[in-house]
């Protein structure tokens, strides 16, 4: 899951919000909404108030892979600055409240606000190195390995055992560690077969450790 937020916003609820900002506001999505596309054009920061969602991109089959998942007090949409268009596409999760800060505010914010302009440099930083690890994961280490290294970094203490307490489908999860369903899915059986795993309700229980070749 994704770690809890601990930005500028974080403690801030919509109150606090408009006060800061008179001009953003609150925008409601239901599950599975597509809320900016790749190639948009950049006019406005997001701040979650409640609610998940997912940035990705795609190709033009359908096959995606996920960037970055993003929890209530975080936001999306930094690279706003640059004006250039959107590098990703961003879809809800679940049911989401946004306030969405047009770009002129953020520019305003990032002025007025030194930490809020700490917190955005260190998010840009954070960004370039987890997508270059991503690139490396998926340039040196096989499909199996990064479904073994996202089931071991998901997975948390619950009912006696470990569980990855997110409800993903296997299209999901091969969205996630950049691979296709069909692998995913091969993993998936092979595992519940040896007993390693099972899997509830779209939750993977680990039932024994997890071989480390597959």
């Amino acid at each position: 899951m994704p770690p809890s937020a601990t930005g500028p916003f974080a403690l801030l609820d919509e109150h606090a919000l408009r006060a800061l900002v008179p001009r953003g506001m609150v925008r409601s999505f239901p599950r599975h909404t597509l809320i900016m596309s790749e190639g948009d054009e950049t006019d406005a920061l997001y701040v979650l108030l409640s609610g998940r969602v997912k940035a990705f991109v795609a190709d033009d089959a359908g096959r995606e892979v996920v960037v970055n998942t993003i929890g209530a007090g975080d936001y999306f949409g930094e690279l706003i600055l640059d004006g250039g268009p959107r590098a990703a596409s961003v879809m809800t999760l679940e049911p989401s409240r946004l306030f969405v800060i047009p770009r002129r505010d953020v520019e305003q914010l990032l002025l007025a606000n030194p930490a809020f302009a700490q917190d955005l440099i260190g998010k840009l930083i954070g960004k370039v190195r987890r997508l270059t690890a991503q690139v490396r994961d998926l340039a040196l280490k096989d499909v199996y390995s990064r479904f073994l290294q996202f089931v071991n970094a998901n997975a948390i203490e619950a009912e006696g055992g470990r569980v990855v307490p997110e409800r993903l489908t296997q299209h999901e999860i091969a969205a996630r560690i950049g691979g296709s369903r069909e692998m995913v899915s091969r993993i998936v059986s092979d595992l519940s077969a040896g007993g390693y795993i099972a899997v509830e309700a779209k939750h993977i229980r680990i039932l024994n450790k997890l071989p480390q070749r597959w």
